[in-house]
């Protein structure tokens, strides 16, 4: 018998054969889920590129600006008043709440410090200083408003005790405002500069207690694992 008849039957079950063979060759991928998005983050071909990688850029500028405009409302103002205050008695303002007089100081702010005129100046400048050396790393929107406020006042005080008299390191700085009295016996007598270092200490306190970071970082605690019967899990 002539093999020429088989030959359409042996292909047809060998085409049936591969199909089988090459499943049964293959291994079944397990499948992986997808890890979810984590809130905030962009795609990768949205992501901007940053010179410090995934951290915020430093807020120097919101630094500068704020304490720039501090300085020059600090300037300002003394300069008026020593145009138009230092001869005149005091202006009474708000019904007796505030009051425009003017006061030659040679301490620190509200009148704290008599006598040490060039250790204040040589404060102020470790102050400015050390705010310059960590603004680097200052990526808080919060701190930069703080550390702003100080800097600018604690510049504007230090201009008047390198630039007016009795001489440089030993200027005394200019003060024109006082609350309830006109002779500073309620509250003592200050300025814009003054009124910036409080605001701005006062901002870096509670952003301290708060546990904010300069550098962006919050600390929160740990929280507790707890197992099945209520205790908490050893370390």
């Amino acid at each position: 018998m002539s093999d020429e008849p088989k030959a359409p039957e042996e292909e047809a079950a060998k085409a049936a054969d591969e199909p089988a063979e090459e499943h049964a060759g293959e291994r079944e991928e397990p499948a992986v889920a997808e890890k979810p998005a984590e809130p905030g983050a962009k795609a990768d071909d949205d992501e901007e590129f940053s010179i410090t990688g995934s951290l915020p850029e430093p807020r120097i500028r919101t630094l500068a600006v704020l304490a720039g405009g501090v300085l020059a409302l600090d300037v300002l103002t003394k300069v008026v008043s020593v145009a138009f205050l230092e001869d005149a008695g005091p202006i009474k303002l708000f019904g007796g709440v505030l009051y425009l007089t003017f006061v030659r100081n040679p301490g620190a702010a509200f009148g704290l410090g008599e006598g040490m005129t060039w250790v204040l100046a040589l404060i102020a400048l470790g102050v400015a200083g050390f705010i310059f050396w960590i603004s680097r790393n200052l990526r808080s929107e919060k701190w930069a408003v703080g550390l702003g406020l100080v800097l600018g006042g604690a510049v504007g005080n230090l201009v008047d005790r390198l630039f007016r008299e009795p001489g440089p390191m030993r200027g005394h700085v200019v003060d024109f405002l006082s609350l309830f009295d006109p002779y500073g016996r309620v509250w003592p007598v200050f300025n814009v500069a003054d009124m910036a270092i409080i605001g701005g200490g006062v901002t870096i306190i509670v952003l301290a207690l708060l546990q904010h970071d300069y550098d962006g970082t919050v600390h929160r605690e740990a929280p507790v694992l707890v197992e099945a019967d209520g205790q908490p899990e050893p370390k």
